[in-house]
């Protein structure tokens, strides 16, 4: 069989190759492994979860000529994804998709056949489709202080569900700071511990789309009558449901007859339900019965263990001082960081490149343009000493006085924020300090700006000198 599926994949290769360019085969298609092959599905393990999307996303038609050519009209393929590369003593952990050529972009439009409200059926929890992406885990979910009480109240959920008093349990937050990853691996811990529990994951316009055409066709009962049967309910972006009165409507009562059937609901938003607009209060009010928990933007540590969980789920091993770099530049939100670091691995895998400062600072000079600013740390150091008068050589060396050492922080902030000095760096500057003292410095220059409005405008203040010496 191995021998087999070796031949056969081979013989794709070479239809593969005459699509793609030689560079192209050999970045994306050598490091593809064949692992089985059982009647017209072909299945092949890829090194990484980005590995995989990147297929899908680019070589469908190359994919689809190659399999029909070698195993005929017929011909399929499915993906062993590695998501945890192991070690000496740890096998890897790999993930399967069994439908590929193109299943990853559309299963992410329009509804399944099998959430059609005009075909209601009783839904078997073994093989009902819930949605859910097998990679959010509770396991891959980074804990820091910006996330631990909605962790906490998630794994409570998933063990108990419909059982404890956070029912609905409500998350809201941002954009990227991991509400969709929370809430799918509850749902993923429950079907994975409790098989006769019947999970759906839904976002909030598919459920619309769904209501809007149950409505239309006069089938609003068989919608209802389907949403009934599920155990766990997890409906993302809620937010989007204000003004939907029609919708409210009939969301209201699914809700109320779950929660009365001991069923759990669990629900995403941007903003907590006492600032959502457009919304029934009796709605709302439901919303607040349970346990409202937020997901704040990640603190520097959780920003690095978030880089590191990532790239060591794609098999690679960053450099501390890139992951730092990476961590105090791209400050907007997570999906964000993820964008960047995909980035940086696509880079790596087409220039053949190790990872470095270097390929990280190339990698974000057009996604970050802050960080390109041509200023001295010298120049950082005078500005800030003379803008807070106190002699330069004490705020550069090791005096411990307040009214030196907030002077002092303030430089270190600006020297991360307008040069490409490493943490390590930027402390040999100021007496010979190690990362961890300028990682408390940004933090406290930071946290006072959140809670003194004179010194955020003085920081402000010397942000804008610095910024007409970089103009």
């Amino acid at each position: 069989m191995v021998a087999d599926c070796t031949t056969l994949w081979n013989d794709c290769l070479e239809v593969i190759r005459e699509s793609v360019g030689e560079e192209n085969y050999s970045t994306w298609f050598k490091p593809i492994v064949p692992v089985q092959v059982e009647g017209d599905v072909l299945t092949i393990q890829v090194p990484s979860q980005f590995f995989y999307e990147w297929l899908e996303d680019n070589y469908v038609p190359v994919l689809k000529k190659a399999l029909q050519k070698v195993l005929g009209p017929n011909g399929r393929l499915e993906y062993s994804v590695i998501v945890d590369s192991g070690n000496t003593n740890t096998p890897p952990v790999t993930v399967h998709y069994p439908n590929g050529m193109g299943s990853r972009r559309a299963s992410g439009n329009g509804l399944d056949s099998e959430y059609s409200p005009f075909t209601y059926k009783a839904l078997n929890p073994q093989t009902v489709n819930s949605r859910l992406n097998p990679n959010y885990t509770f396991d891959n979910f980074v804990e820091g202080d910006c996330n631990r009480l909605a962790r906490s109240a998630g794994l409570a959920v998933a063990k108990k569900p419909g059982v404890t008093s956070f029912n609905p349990l409500m998350l809201y937050g941002g954009v990227g700071v991991g509400k969709t990853h929370l809430v799918q691996a509850i749902g993923n811990e429950i079907r994975n511990s409790m098989p006769d529990k019947i999970v759906l994951y839904v976002d909030q316009n598919d459920f619309t789309t769904q209501f809007l055409n149950a409505l239309q066709n006069h089938k609003l009962q068989d919608f209802q009558n389907f949403y009934l049967q599920v155990d766990l309910l997890i409906l993302d972006d809620v937010q989007f449901l204000a003004g939907r009165e029609k919708t409210q409507e009939m969301f209201f009562h699914i809700f109320n007859q779950l929660h009365q059937s001991g069923k759990q609901v669990i629900m995403t938003s941007d903003c907590p339900p006492r600032d959502m607009k457009g919304f029934q209060e009796r709605l709302l009010s439901r919303f607040k019965w349970g346990l409202t928990a937020d997901l704040q933007e990640p603190d520097f540590e959780t920003k690095l263990a978030i880089i590191h969980r990532k790239m060591q789920a794609d098999g690679i091993t960053i450099p501390t001082e890139v992951a730092e770099y990476l961590a105090y530049s791209v400050d907007t939100n997570l999906r964000d960081m993820e964008g960047v670091l995909n980035s940086l691995i696509f880079h790596a895998t087409l220039l053949k490149k190790e990872i470095d400062l270097d390929l990280a600072k190339e990698v974000l000079k057009n996604i970050i343009k802050e960080i390109q600013a041509d200023v001295s740390v010298d120049f950082i150091q005078k500005t800030v000493s003379e803008y807070f008068k106190v002699d330069l050589e004490a705020m550069k060396g090791k005096v411990k006085k307040r009214e030196i050492v907030i002077p002092r922080q303030v430089a270190m902030y600006f020297c991360k924020r307008y040069t490409q000095l490493t943490l390590a760096l930027i402390g040999e500057n100021f007496g010979g300090r190690d990362h961890s003292t300028v990682i408390h410095a940004l933090e406290s220059v930071e946290d006072m700006m959140k809670t003194d409005a004179n010194f955020k405008s003085s920081v402000e203040e010397l942000g804008k000198k610095l910024k007409l010496r970089m103009n």
